[in-house]
């Protein structure tokens, strides 16, 4: 594990050390300096899936986004679920994902498919037992070492799942300090409707992501539904879609949307007439600087999350390359 730290705080860090005080990574976040990513009233965070490549458990996750200069998250499950004592997947689907193409996702085989299902009931049984205890002390984690979590995203959000999982995965989110969960957009009406009724129940919104199937209207039914559905936008996504989806109708679409857009996802994706690829920051078709001064100049609420999901450069690393992006937006949004 990698701490990055001030001389000052190396040194008192050393001293404690030396005295032969008790030392550990709560202690050593104490002492580090906070990380702050926001910037002109702009809250940069990062999903966590951008650090899918780097195997880690919570407090792995938490010097990822120190080490990241971020000090807020959208947070996958996994990481805080199993310090929970969720049961063992039999598969591990974070190295299929590691393994898996820039962008794509793993697909699974019809046995793997039949295993994860009995999986998925062992899991909501879990859940419907499971102690808050443990996410309290997550929560207790991250703010010490100055990250909020703004949303909340467990894979337990589908049709598949009970409504008392999803109640749970709405009382986890709001224990650890986030305001919406995030997931998919569902095709099925019938279950937009049941999260969003379940989302008012529970006062927590729900963020509903795209990927190439956006349209301008894509959530109109979701957000009609219930006042807490809500868009979980991802600029590069659409931009990449193509068709009437152009630079102009994306900035029109988050002023038109502004005040339903709970989270955004930011990347640098290029258009089908470019190839529709995932680029490093600044060298895609994403207008970043544009979106970016929209939401500082305009004062708009929502958090932006960078989502890692270019080719990650020889000699770099997941953490290293979200760094990246947090000061490219920190360069933008401070001039």
């Amino acid at each position: 594990m990698t701490t990055q730290v001030s001389r000052r705080n190396f040194m008192a860090m050393a001293s404690l050390t030396a005295m032969g005080g008790l030392f550990n990574v709560n202690k050593a976040w104490a002492l580090a300096d906070k990380p702050n990513s926001k910037f002109k009233g702009v809250q940069i965070g990062a999903i966590t899936y951008s650090f899918r490549s780097m195997p880690h458990d919570v407090d792995k996750l938490i010097q990822f986004c120190i080490d990241s200069n971020l000090s807020a998250i959208e947070l996958m499950g996994d990481s805080v679920e199993e310090y929970a004592g969720k049961p063992k997947s039999p598969i591990d689907m974070a190295q299929l994902f590691r393994n898996a193409r820039p962008g794509q996702r793993p697909q699974l085989t019809d046995e793997q498919k039949a295993q994860m299902a009995d999986y998925n009931k062992q899991v909501a049984e879990w859940r419907s037992t499971v102690s808050m205890d443990k996410f309290k002390e997550v929560r207790k984690k991250f703010d010490k070492a100055g990250i909020s979590i703004y949303a909340f995203k467990p894979n337990a959000f589908s049709p598949t799942n009970t409504d008392g999982e999803v109640e749970y995965g709405m009382k986890v989110a709001k224990i650890l300090g986030a305001t919406s969960v995030t997931l998919e957009l569902p095709t099925d009406p019938k279950q937009t409707q049941r999260l969003g009724d379940l989302g008012a129940k529970n006062k927590v919104y729900v963020g509903y992501h795209n990927h190439t199937q956006a349209t301008d209207t894509l959530w109109d039914n979701a957000l009609s539904q219930s006042p807490y559905n809500s868009i979980n936008f991802d600029c590069g996504h659409y931009l990449a879609a193509g068709g009437k989806n152009t630079k102009e109708a994306l900035m029109a679409f988050i002023e038109n949307k502004h005040d339903r857009i709970s989270t955004m996802h930011l990347k640098d994706r290029t258009t089908p007439e470019h190839g529709a690829g995932n680029l490093t920051w600044g060298t895609g078709d994403t207008p970043i600087r544009e979106i970016l001064l929209m939401i500082r100049d305009r004062k708009y609420k929502f958090p932006v999350s960078v989502e890692l999901e270019y080719q990650i450069p020889e000699g770099s690393d997941a953490v290293k390359e979200v760094a990246k992006c947090v000061a490219f937006a920190k360069n933008i949004l401070m001039s």
